[in-house]
């Protein structure tokens, strides 16, 4: 527990999958790995199949076009805002618990500044078809995504899958349920619309989407943003699309849906994710930074700030980082921007760092991979030696310089680039980087 004057209690970063940092004991994590692919991109699946008989495959492609017409309309339902004509693609004999649901998802999109919305079917996805006959209805469960993007959030749209079940009453077919609780790969991804009424909140940089509930953290978070993307393009370039999407939950499930059964959210004050990653273009489909209310609304304004720089730092840097490269690099750097202009003190930021300089002496090497996956004081300790090499890298060679490393380092997701690439950008190896470092950290925290 660190604390600040002016600013609230902080601790040091820490992490549970990817990056994170500790603020008044909450951890904040950054953008994991790359998350698992959607379903796939079905363009262009609909063509035929030279595999199957011809005439099996003109079926399936007639009962898949149905069903892409069916989804057409509802996609020009939700852009449109044309409540009947959404209403008009339910199955009016699902259950009346799915079409409250369904009726309030259109009413919590009202909010959102949608640029794009559409889905996508594989029409020979038979893997959960039920015959029927006439009005008796048959059903069918193929796979579906949803590709969508938000304004001032997402330069390309994202894709995400749902779990859609149709049926057939006589010749038309209709979404009766949107999960499948016998097959938990085909069930809906949940956005925030999922959850509650949508309250949106445009900066020049960005948005943030909440909920009426957690509507004083995202007017919190707004006041932040423009400035925080600011200091990450000061640093990083504008080589990003600098514009971040922000979003704020409302409770425990709407968190744990937004992040991923990955992370465990008790204790998370945020997260940066992302749904799909290709480093080799340096695209980033549906970048967000998640906030925590039940602990980031506890944070002081600085505190806030410092957190969303750091996320934003990952959110810049993500398209550029395969994954596998060197933990102290990529929490270093996010945690000294996130840090950059705070105002705090070296022994603020970093107080284990600190206690251990006195009381045991420096640290010999870099902090491991491992210790970013640990728990507590360790933990801690990790991310606070990881700060201390980028800015003691920054104070030798530069902001610039560092950035350089950045790309050299973390875009080729080796190790083993890490003593080439400081050769040739700092002029120092890794042993003796390690051993100037260490000498510093006396006068650091005298």
């Amino acid at each position: 527990m660190r604390r600040v004057q002016g600013s609230g209690s902080m601790r040091g970063w820490t992490a549970a999958i990817g990056s994170a940092v500790v603020l008044a004991g909450l951890v904040v994590v950054g953008i994991p790995q790359q998350a698992p692919a959607p379903p796939g991109d079905l363009n262009g699946v609909a063509a035929g199949r030279p595999d199957l008989p011809p005439q099996q495959a003109g079926q399936l492609a007639d009962r898949g076009a149905r069903i892409d017409a069916l989804l057409a309309r509802r996609a020009e339902a939700i852009r449109a805002r044309d409540e009947t004509a959404f209403l008009a693609t339910l199955d009016p004999q699902a259950s009346p618990a799915f079409l409250r649901e369904q009726r309030e998802l259109f009413k919590n999109l009202a909010d959102v500044p949608l640029t794009h919305w559409s889905y996508e079917v594989d029409p020979f996805d038979t893997a959960r078809l039920t015959p029927g006959s006439g009005d008796a209805g048959a059903l069918w469960a193929p796979k579906v995504v949803l590709r969508y993007a938000v304004a001032q959030a997402d330069v390309v749209p994202t894709t995400r899958p749902m779990g859609y079940l149709f049926t057939r009453r006589g010749e038309s077919w209709y979404l009766t349920d949107d999960d499948d609780p016998h097959d938990s790969g085909r069930r809906t991804w949940r956005g925030p619309w999922d959850f509650g009424p949508v309250e949106s909140v445009p900066t020049r940089s960005g948005i943030v989407m909440a909920h009426p509930g957690t509507r004083e953290l995202a007017d919190r978070a707004a006041e932040e943003l423009d400035d925080a993307v600011a200091v990450v393009t000061e640093v990083w370039g504008e080589d990003w699309p600098r514009q971040v999407g922000v979003l704020v939950p409302d409770s425990r499930a709407e968190l744990q849906s937004l992040v991923g059964p990955q992370f465990a959210v008790d204790g998370i004050a945020a997260v940066a994710v992302a749904d799909r990653v290709d480093p080799s273009r340096g695209v980033v489909q549906g970048p967000r930074v998640v906030l925590n209310p039940s602990t980031a609304g506890s944070l002081s304004q600085t505190a806030l700030r410092v957190v969303l720089q750091h996320e934003i730092t990952h959110v810049a840097a993500r398209g550029e980082t395969v994954d596998g490269s060197p933990m102290w690099l990529l929490e270093g750097f996010a945690d000294y921007v996130g840090y950059r202009d705070s105002g705090l003190l070296p022994r603020e930021i970093a107080p284990d760092l600190a206690r251990q300089v006195h009381h045991q002496g420096p640290p010999g090497q870099f902090p491991s991979d491992r210790d970013f996956h640990l728990a507590g004081h360790r933990l801690d300790l990790a991310y606070q030696q990881a700060w201390s090499l980028v800015a003691f890298l920054v104070d030798e060679v530069g902001e610039q310089r560092v950035v350089e490393l950045y790309h050299r380092i973390a875009g080729s997701g080796s190790h083993a680039a890490v003593g080439t690439a400081l050769a040739d950008l700092t002029g120092m190896d890794s042993r003796e980087l390690v051993v100037r470092w260490a000498a510093s950290l006396p006068r650091t925290f005298r």
